[in-house]
């Protein structure tokens, strides 16, 4: 028996986070100033991952024949619980199609069939003492090539759940995303992607070429 049944997957909507690193908002500061904004967000911005993109801890995630690479997207997830409140922690890969654009729906580059990893475990909050401390590393074939620091976040967890909830409630069971920091690396078919962080149960998914109907 191979255990996979037992992996978490999530009960509600998942939820992503733009421009919640500071590196982030930097590298993408002169787009901020164009149209149609012509001004930075003041609230948070986020996004849904479909369903159809979850795939679990061990899985292969096909790439479409028309997509050569992806961005890898090394978050962890905030599940919310019965109160509102955080009832744990989740590593995620949430994977992209590259794109230039932070402000139009990024439906078509997001929502991708598989284009979420989701970790095997959640980590319970109440072992959690500061989000802030979550460090993150990438690993493509086993060379690190990316670590993120949640201490750079622009609303760190608590704030961010609070900034949300002026404008929307959140269920138990649905998952808001830290965000992904800026030098996301990009990953082929064939890749193996491993994402780690102390405390967690690392998340290992392998993307594959999508075989013709």
């Amino acid at each position: 028996m191979s255990g996979t049944a037992t992996h978490y997957l999530p009960t509600g909507t998942v939820y992503g986070t733009l421009l919640n690193f500071r590196a982030e908002v930097e590298a993408l500061a002169p787009q901020m100033t164009q149209p149609p904004y012509k001004a930075p967000p003041k609230a948070p911005v986020l996004y849904v991952k479909t369903a159809n993109t979850w795939s679990p801890h061990g899985s292969a995630i096909a790439l479409p024949a028309s997509v050569p690479e992806v961005e890898i997207g090394a978050s962890i997830g905030m599940v919310i619980g019965a109160e509102g409140d955080i009832e744990g922690f989740v590593l995620m890969n949430d994977l992209s199609i590259p794109h230039a654009s932070f402000f139009r729906p990024p439906v078509k580059f997001k929502c991708v069939d598989g284009f979420l990893g989701i970790g095997p475990a959640l980590r319970d909050a109440q072992d959690v003492a500061d989000p802030a401390n979550f460090r993150l590393e990438v690993r493509i074939n086993g060379a690190l090539k990316q670590s993120v620091d949640f201490s750079q976040l622009v609303r760190p967890a608590q704030q961010l759940l609070a900034d949300v909830g002026e404008f929307m409630t959140l269920a138990h069971g649905d998952v808001l995303l830290l965000g992904c920091d800026a030098g996301r690396p990009l990953a082929r078919a064939g890749d193996r992607i491993e994402i780690s962080s102390p405390g967690f149960e690392p998340l290992i998914n392998t993307l594959v070429q999508e075989t013709a109907a």
